[in-house]
């Protein structure tokens, strides 16, 4: 085995051997730094791709790293394990949720651990247990307690076939259900509601703390809070008391309405609509209906309305304008209303044009004559000079906004407003598998919380999945019908499970005191090791689990630790110091253009010109992310099997930067493993040196130490600053082309070189790094090491290249000393053989000398 790189036989060693040692039980040293390094905790959907392998390897690196460097690290795992797909399987194999979680956590943790993972796998956690879900219930009754927990009417996506509520992701793209392929419809349920909103300001300032994460992702969550400075504004209905109040952030453009559009379910919409317009107006509803939110909104699809047949009154003009129904207005945004200014909106001249309503310019561009104003072709939707409004014309448009707010509070015609794109978040799901809601409704004391005393409420074990009737829990009476916890009248549980998004927004709080069956943490163990220091995972979970999980940390830190206010469990604003955003791993696909069907690579013959086995047709070929149902994932047992644990990983940590996508290549995956192999014969020949390093070094060792040396540095750079694992692998390489090449093979530099490469390697290639160590007469784990540290003096070279220019035209180098001044430099390069051949018989004019680079000659 010594003589050749065996990855197998290396990689199941260690990997018992570290466990036996509990290598990677968390360091609790309090004396330590500390740092938490976390990756996103997987779904258990029953096996890993390389994509999942980058995530881990990533942070995996980062946490090796930290140790060597003296760091106390808290490293964990656990499982995103309660959704939708578990419930699928059960209906689908005729397993139970459970059965089915359990037994693909357990395979995956088996594949993680083969991955050589420094995972303290003691505080592992799975949100589907009932020791973890009691503590996220218990959170639900706080938020309850706290008035942040309430019940309200909402539209969801309901089954008329199956009877059932289907999530977003279950309704096709033509607003058909998944299952039974009915036309869903909109209907509206009492559900339950976290009010997130009552926090949007401070999770839109608090972004300004985030200088660890990327640019764009404060950007994406800025823009899905939204804070609109702007007015809510009152439009009577002509012949009725009611009004329809309207949020704008152009009240200088009030005097252009020339319609007013509600939501298709605005409760008003009924009551308005005349008599004879009833019938397109109930026709058009049931149409709108149908359609996805994401539909109603695209910008790149005409917008439709009817007229109810009201009027309302423009306050500011008293002139009557009609009242429409749009399928671009939500009912759920703002205050389901808008006021159509067509002459400076986009969205409202299209519309306007399509159904010839009035076009009112009320801003002028700061070019055009006021009182010779053209139609307009297009909305004019920049800032200007106000026309055509009263006592405003000739104000700037800014100025406006504010002097218009003004007189609307002043005449009772609406009042300023600061409003948020960010809708309280809807938690409840109609399924089985999720955290029970720990509420009871009595019909005598209402809705009432179950007793703190009383949690977990578990899932019950006995029930059928159909797919059909609805959520199963409310078809088990003898788990939904309990006595009241206040009076103990005949009542009933809520049968709502919790969005999985509840789950994991707090799951990196538990990790520090997994184990606690007392509380939910204990606030000095989670203080201490809080915030996550380093955060890694996808860029698709940039925007809800990144806002949700800061939306828990700043409620937990607010509604103490139950002793009257006195401890906070949170002394922290914000979860994540830092956040990688990893790309994605891509892989060729196989795509029939005709049929838009992915074709299994196993059954293309000719990879050349690849054609569809079964019609012959011309296949597309393409890289995309890893994906079962486009028959592109790779297995990690895959690369595994062939060349090992390392070869993967340092694959996956070269092949590029790790915020970019990487598209899997073979032949780069070899590239890594003739590496690792060369770095193996390499070290294997060489023997421990048994003498430090001392007295005047030669040249060879001289060149060797500066190369190691500046190895530390650029590798610590590396991994200290935005973790470019590419640069860094690439400088392993470097260093060991350069031992290979020394010429001091019997010097203790030569030795301290080994030792370098494989304490700088050890936390890219922890397996093979592991076996050299001890092979080379080492004792104790290299992970164990300390990280190196460069040496200044090491990188200053005794000697440079000079380069020698005539008229900027290079014609030589020559070996100059290093530390020599520019007069030396010049006398040096005046002297060479170089300079005398070309400027022989000419004039020396002028002589520029760039210090430690190059001398030019400029003559006559």
């Amino acid at each position: 085995m010594e003589n050749t790189y065996n990855p197998a036989e290396i990689e199941s060693k260690w990997q018992q051997s570290w466990t036996e040692q509990n290598l990677y039980k968390t360091d609790t040293t309090i004396t330590k730094p500390k740092f938490y390094a976390l990756s996103m905790f997987p779904y258990p959907s029953g096996n890993l791709h390389m994509g999942h392998v980058r995530n881990y390897v990533i942070t995996d690196v980062v946490a090796r790293h930290k140790r060597m460097q003296g760091h106390r690290v808290l490293h964990p795992m656990g499982w995103d394990a309660f959704g939708l797909p578990a419930e699928n399987a059960a209906i689908e194999r005729g397993i139970h949720p459970a059965t089915w979680t359990y037994q693909n956590i357990a395979h995956m943790r088996g594949q993680l651990q083969k991955l050589g993972l420094s995972i303290d796998w003691d505080r592992e956690v799975a949100t589907c247990s009932p020791e973890y879900y009691r503590w996220t219930q218990w959170i639900f009754l706080k938020f309850y307690e706290g008035g942040l927990a309430y019940q309200k009417d909402g539209m969801v996506n309901w089954d008329p076939i199956d009877q059932t509520v289907l999530a977003n992701e279950q309704v096709d793209g033509n607003g058909r259900s998944w299952r039974s392929g009915a036309i869903v419809e909109k209907k509206a349920l009492k559900q339950w509601y976290f009010k997130i909103t009552e926090y949007a300001e401070q999770l839109l300032t608090d972004l300004d703390q985030l200088s660890g994460w990327p640019e764009r992702v404060r950007t994406m969550q800025a823009n899905w809070i939204g804070k609109s400075i702007g007015a809510n504004l009152e439009f009577p209905i002509v012949g009725a008391s009611e009004k329809i109040t309207v949020f704008t952030t152009r009240p200088d453009t009030v005097y252009g309405v020339s319609y007013v559009v509600l939501a298709p379910e605005h409760p008003l919409t009924v009551q308005v609509t005349t008599s004879d317009r009833k019938a397109a107006v109930d026709a058009f509803i049931a149409e709108v209906k149908s359609q996805s939110e994401i539909d109603r909104t695209a910008e790149d699809k005409p917008k439709r309305g009817v007229p109810t047949g009201a009027m309302a009154i423009n306050p500011f003009t008293g002139a009557e304008v009609p009242i429409w129904i749009a399928d671009y207005v939500l009912y759920e945004y703002g205050t389901g209303a808008v006021m159509g200014v067509p002459a400076h909106d986009v969205r409202d001249f299209k519309f306007a044009k399509q159904y010839q309503l009035p076009i009112t310019q009320v801003i002028a561009a700061p070019a055009q004559d006021p009182s010779n104003l053209a139609p307009l072709t297009a909305a004019y939707t920049e800032a200007g000079t106000i026309v055509n409004s009263s006592q405003f014309d000739g104000l700037d448009s800014v100025t406006a906004k504010q002097s218009i707010i003004e007189y609307a509070e002043q005449h009772g015609y609406g009042n300023g407003k600061i409003q948020y794109r960010l809708r309280d978040w809807l938690i409840s799901r109609q399924r089985y598998w999720g955290a029970p809601i720990p509420m009871i409704h009595c019909p005598n004391c209402g809705t009432v919380p179950v007793p703190e005393a009383d949690l977990p409420v578990r899932l019950p074990e006995d029930v059928e999945f159909t797919g059909k009737g609805g959520n199963p829990l409310a078809q088990l009476e003898s788990w939904v019908n309990v006595p009241c916890p206040n009076c103990g009248t005949p009542a009933k549980r809520e049968t709502d499970t919790m969005d999985t998004f509840v789950d994991s927004s707090w799951y990196f709080l538990r990790y520090p005191d997994a184990g606690n069956d007392e509380q939910i943490f204990d606030p000095k163990i989670t203080n201490d090791w809080m915030p996550v220091d380093q955060y890694v995972g996808g860029i698709e979970h940039a925007v809800l689990h990144l806002l949700y999980a800061r939306f828990f940390t700043k409620i937990v830190r607010d509604f103490g630790a139950g002793d009257g206010g006195k401890t906070k469990l949170l002394n922290f604003d914000e979860p994540f110091k830092h956040l990688l955003t990893q790309g994605m791993v891509q892989s060729t696909t196989y795509q029939n253009p005709q049929t838009g069907k992915y074709i299994d690579p196993a059954t293309v013959l000719d990879r050349a010109h690849p054609t569809d086995p079964v019609t012959g047709s011309a296949l597309e070929v393409t890289f995309d992310k890893m994906s079962k149902s486009k028959y592109n994932g790779i297995a990690p047992e895959q690369v595994i099997g062939k060349y090992g644990v390392d070869t993967a990983r340092m694959f996956i940590l070269f092949k590029a930067p790790p915020e970019k996508d990487l598209e899997w290549d073979d032949a780069d995956v070899e590239g890594q493993f003739r590496f690792l192999n060369r770095v193996w014969r390499l070290v294997m020949g060489v023997k421990p040196a048994t003498t430090s390093i001392s007295g005047e070094l030669s040249k060879s060792e001289k060149d060797l130490r500066r190369f190691i040396h500046h190895a530390i540095q650029a590798i610590t750079e590396d991994l200290d600053g935005d973790y470019q694992f590419n640069t860094a692998v690439s400088e392993l390489m470097k260093l060991s082309n350069a031992i290979t090449d020394a010429d001091c093979k019997d010097s203790p530099v030569y030795a301290e070189g080994i030792e370098t490469l494989l304490i700088l390697a050890a936390p890219f290639a922890p397996h093979m790094t592991e076996e050299l160590w001890q092979l080379t007469g080492h004792t104790g784990s290299i992970h164990e090491q300390s990280w190196r540290q460069f040496d200044p003096a090491a990188l200053v070279a005794d000697e440079i290249t000079l380069v020698i220019q005539v008229m900027g035209k290079t014609r030589g180098t020559i070996q100059v000393p290093a530390t020599k001044d520019s007069a030396t430099l010049e006398a040096h390069a005046r002297e060479s053989e170089i300079t005398k051949k070309f400027t022989e018989g000419k004039e020396i004019k002028k002589v520029i000398v760039v210090p430690g680079k190059l001398v030019n000659f400029i003559i006559g």
